[in-house]
């Protein structure tokens, strides 16, 4: 409630904000960041651009000059690294949201079946995952399947997103039979279309704990700081859990 009624008081120095506060967002936190952004610019009147993509690949960009204000990232690693190597504000990281892993499919035949075991059996014809090398959640991924001993069963089945979001558009558009995607992009409307969904047990996967920090570059310092303030008001917090995350 206190960082709430901050923002009230800055109003008049944000709505001469003359730029959009830019925030490079993980692709799997797109959807919670559309509503969160809304009530941020309801909030305050700075309008917000987000640009989504791989954890990895916003990682690269923000090495390489882009100018973002804020990074929401999908790990902890990167936003420490960008602190370490000076792009970033130490004192600004902190941790947003935990998300979570999830087996999915929207495969008909699969409706009514015990789909863990036709998983587990290797009774489909692909697996979607998010590239382990840029993304999180593919990291995460790929840590259950190696934990399960999966690995070696799904190796050649494996399609791999450049993203999570293409990840999961695999399996929504039945190009993979099932997908090892984040809870935040299926809940919602695609509940309904899912013919499998089973949340992976969290001992097979590091925590996926989803790192926010402002980018030394900012132009817009006061602006990334409110925005960042107003990810942990209990507003926020609300978006975060309806969105299937779990909050520190």
């Amino acid at each position: 409630m206190l960082r709430l009624t901050l923002l009230f008081a800055l109003l008049p120095v944000f709505a001469g904000a003359a730029e959009p506060l830019t925030v490079a967002v993980a692709s799997n936190f797109l959807r919670a960041a559309d509503e969160l952004t809304q009530e941020f610019t309801a909030t305050t009147g700075v309008a917000v651009r987000i640009s989504a993509g791989s954890t990895g690949k916003l990682y690269a960009q923000i090495r390489n000059g882009a100018p973002y204000d804020v990074f929401l990232s999908a790990d902890v690693a990167r936003p420490r690294k960008l602190a370490e190597e000076g792009l970033a504000l130490a004192e600004s990281r902190f941790t947003y949201a935990q998300g979570t892993l999830v087996l999915w499919s929207a495969e008909k035949h699969l409706r009514n079946r015990d789909c863990v075991e036709v998983f587990e059996s290797g009774h489909y014809r692909h697996l979607a995952i998010a590239n382990p090398q840029t993304a999180p959640y593919g990291r995460a991924a790929k840590q259950y399947l190696i934990a399960a001993g999966h690995w070696s069963n799904a190796l050649h089945r494996l399609v791999l997103g450049e993203n999570i979001s293409q990840a999961m558009q695999f399996v929504v558009t039945r190009n993979a039979t099932f997908g090892l995607l984040a809870l935040s992009q299926v809940k919602g409307e695609l509940s309904s279309r899912a013919t499998c969904f089973w949340p992976i047990p969290a001992e097979h996967y590091a925590p996926i704990n989803q790192q926010g920090v402002i980018l030394q570059r900012s132009e817009q310092p006061q602006s990334a700081r409110a925005f960042l303030d107003f990810m942990q008001s209990e507003r926020a917090v609300e978006i975060l859990v309806s969105h299937g995350y779990t909050v520190p």
